[in-house]
């Protein structure tokens, strides 16, 4: 098992960089750090929900792999985030939720990065369960191939168009001149 700091490394530096060597596994490396970066996200947003009890659980077990003093661990860590982002300041809180989402992003892609193939791809795929099942649901979905974390605000203004998916077409037309005997 190579080291899990340098395999972060490894990966953040590959990606700021654009590299991807063999499409194949780039697509699979972009999908767990997409899988990640969910995963960050799902445990900031379910801290101090009534999600958060059952996320909490479920991550730290993934993260123990099986190791009991791990787990324990990945809920101190746990319990340390949902504190870190319970602040009443609103600048802060935003910061400290952006913070944190990073983190665990990281720790879950080191994680990920740290794992041979078969095992990589079981601990995705265990994840995608996790999260699907524990993660705090919100009024956004994505579509397939999508993927929507944090705060999505759509809005159109001066006559023009927005949505998040149009399904067929979209045209801005005048809207039509009253009869005269409506005034």
């Amino acid at each position: 098992m190579r080291s899990v700091n340098d395999a972060a490394s490894r990966t953040r530096r590959r990606y700021r960089a654009g590299e991807v060597h063999d499409e194949g596994a780039g697509v699979l490396e972009q999908a767990w750090v997409l899988l990640a970066a969910a995963g960050g996200t799902a445990v900031v947003q379910a801290a101090g929900t009534d999600a958060w009890a059952g996320l909490r659980q479920a991550v730290a077990r993934w993260f123990g792999r099986g190791d009991a003093q791990r787990a324990e661990a990945e809920l101190e860590r746990l319990d340390q985030t949902a504190a870190a982002v319970q602040v009443t300041d609103p600048a802060e809180a935003e910061r400290s939720r952006s913070r944190q989402e990073v983190v665990w992003q990281t720790r879950i892609e080191t994680l990920l990065e740290s794992l041979d193939g078969i095992e990589r791809q079981r601990a995705a795929e265990q994840l995608r369960s996790l999260l699907s099942e524990c993660a705090p649901r919100s009024g956004v979905t994505a579509g397939p191939g999508g993927l929507v974390a944090n705060t999505v605000d759509v809005h159109a203004e001066q006559g023009s168009i927005a949505a998040g998916v149009i399904h067929g077409g979209a045209q801005i037309v005048p809207p039509p001149v009253p009869d005269p005997s409506q005034g």
